[in-house]
């Protein structure tokens, strides 16, 4: 089943052909709406006349790309900072991946190795990381064999916990609903 999420059809599609464009919107996806956060990419592709590339992120100006990000409305509510952290994502693609974010699940063997992969980009911790392996299992089919314990309960079949379980309004709405419990509870524990 392909990403489906309640943004513009183009910004759908941009995050099914470009894989840059999926991991570049999955480490925006951060103190901003979700659906922001995966649009981003392709009013960045507007912006830049053509997709995101790798290559030519890692070697943007940093002053002109931080411009880029902060044209109104800004990708990001903080566009420097992401601006910085999308072109270290970029170098990484380049020198790790050369340069083709696909080769990050290309030829991996197990679930394990997917998230050590992901989990080893600038920006991706281990519930980003969790939630991307989630993501490419539910909705791009890299299943290698144990992806979903390695992106633990975010792989469950059946949970709406993130990015990787939506598909329309509706599975956004219960997404909200479980992360806003989750919040209430974490607070709850703060309190006592």
């Amino acid at each position: 089943m392909p990403i489906t999420l309640p943004i513009e059809d183009g910004a759908n599609d941009l995050l099914n052909r470009d894989p840059f464009a999926l991991l570049t919107a999955m480490l925006l996806d951060q103190q901003v709406p979700l659906e922001r956060a995966f649009a981003a990419p392709a009013e960045l592709a507007a912006r830049l006349g053509h997709d995101p590339e790798p290559e030519e992120l890692a070697a943007y100006d940093p002053d002109a790309l931080i411009e880029i990000f902060s044209r109104k409305p800004a990708l990001h509510r903080y566009p420097k900072s992401m601006a910085a952290r999308v072109q270290t994502l970029a170098r990484a693609i380049v020198d790790d991946y050369d340069g083709d974010a696909a080769n990050l699940w290309k030829g991996v063997t197990s679930g394990k190795e997917l998230y050590k992969r992901v989990s080893g980009l600038p920006g991706y911790g281990e519930q980003k990381a969790k939630i991307f392996v989630a993501l490419l299992g539910k909705r791009l089919d890299v299943r290698p064999e144990g992806w979903r314990e390695a992106a633990g309960s975010y792989g469950d079949e059946g949970s709406f916990r993130s990015v990787a379980d939506i598909v329309d309004e509706e599975s956004l709405g219960k997404v909200r609903s479980f992360k806003q419990e989750m919040k209430a509870a974490a607070k709850a524990g703060k309190a006592k």
